[in-house]
């Protein structure tokens, strides 16, 4: 509360001071304070959500560029291909002076295709291997999401609960914090 100023409660801030000064040590109290408990683990959840889903665009994006190099070297090697075909074409209508210099560049430009296809064929896997730990972040993002929303429903039930009385949405919200938590421990674990 600020000096000289106004206090603004939250939709229920209210109710939950009202509930907890009338009840010590009852069940609003104890629901105040899993409400703050799931707040706190559901923002550490949803700090992880985030930065496991800026993990997955970071490695698309290296996916994307490994492509773009990968493409870049097989344009490369059809240069290549091309300069060959001509000296092949040269090598038949060349006279027999100048068949040496083909036949010699023919043979540099099958050497020269070798190592570039060796290296598309290495920029093509860096690719794919990228793209398999994004989708993978992608889904550790989704766990992570999954439980964000199944403590942000739990912390909204614990708010009617109390407004309420409800003891069956209190066991909901026990319920759905344990679906939350577990959701939680299979993002961190990564399946």
């Amino acid at each position: 509360m600020s000096s000289g100023g106004f206090h603004v409660h939250g939709p229920h801030d209210h109710e939950l001071e009202h509930a907890a000064q009338h009840e010590p040590g009852g069940t609003a109290g104890q629901l105040a304070v899993i409400t703050a408990i799931l707040a706190t683990v559901g923002a550490m959840f949803s700090y992880m959500g985030g930065a496991t889903q800026a993990d997955a665009g970071l490695l698309k994006n290296d996916a994307a560029i490994r492509k773009t190099e990968a493409s870049n070297q097989w344009n490369y090697y059809q240069s290549k291909s091309s300069k060959q075909n001509l000296s092949e074409l040269a090598l038949e209508l060349a006279p027999d002076a100048r068949k040496t210099f083909y036949q010699d560049e023919i043979k540099r430009y099958k050497t020269e295709k070798a190592e570039i296809k060796l290296a598309a064929e290495k920029l093509e896997g860096e690719s794919t291997a990228f793209d398999k730990q994004s989708a993978e972040k992608m889904h550790q993002h989704h766990r992570w999401a999954q439980a964000t929303t199944a403590l942000q429903i739990a912390i909204a039930m614990a708010a009617i609960a109390l407004l309420t009385k409800s003891k069956g949405l209190e066991k909901g919200v026990f319920g759905l914090s344990a679906i939350g938590i577990v959701l939680g421990v299979l993002a961190w674990l990564h399946i």
